[in-house]
């Protein structure tokens, strides 16, 4: 009934994998925590990272796409991010898009920002221009860099309805 396996395989297979190390440019790569997940600890991720589950610890990654139904525990730093889940902590993205159904409860720092109509943001939020000089956007936390207040910066509580004044 079953034939002894001898020799070698000639049929055509997949190729081998190429090794992770061979490959230095992260494009194209991105990591997955998935809706039945709860990490505990901090994440630093080199690729993009899309999370659906829940994460108890701060977030450093490149990009971030966030889930309508996932939650983050702690300070979320990005250069790219789209949030549509809960957030409890800070958040400082380059590149932000706030989605209709997400809820931040903390201080969100922003070189550009786009917010849909039904987004909840409890802190305050803060603009970081553009620096000419620097080529990267300072993700280190804001109790390790000082940070400047900008004098029209207050706490606000924003529940955008998507009504008309």
């Amino acid at each position: 009934m079953f034939k002894r396996y001898r020799g070698r395989d000639t049929s055509p297979g997949l190729p081998p994998a190429r090794p992770l190390a061979a490959t230095p440019n992260k494009r194209g790569m991105f990591s997955v925590i998935g809706p039945d997940m709860v990490v505990t600890g901090n994440i630093a991720a080199s690729a993009d990272l899309h999370v659906e589950g829940r994460i108890e610890g701060d977030l450093d990654c490149g990009s971030l796409v966030q889930g309508t139904e996932s939650r983050i525990n702690g300070a979320v730093r990005a250069e790219i991010a789209r949030i549509a889940g809960t957030v409890t902590g800070s958040v400082s993205v380059r590149q932000l898009s706030i989605e209709r159904t997400t809820r931040i409860t903390g201080d969100v720092e922003y070189e550009t920002i786009a917010i849909e109509n039904g987004a909840s943001i409890d802190g305050r939020l803060k603009h970081v221009a553009i620096d000419s000089g620097s080529q990267t956007f300072d993700r280190t936390p804001a109790s390790v860099a000082p940070v400047q207040e900008i004098r029209h910066e207050e706490r606000t509580s924003l529940v955008s309805t998507g009504e008309a004044a």
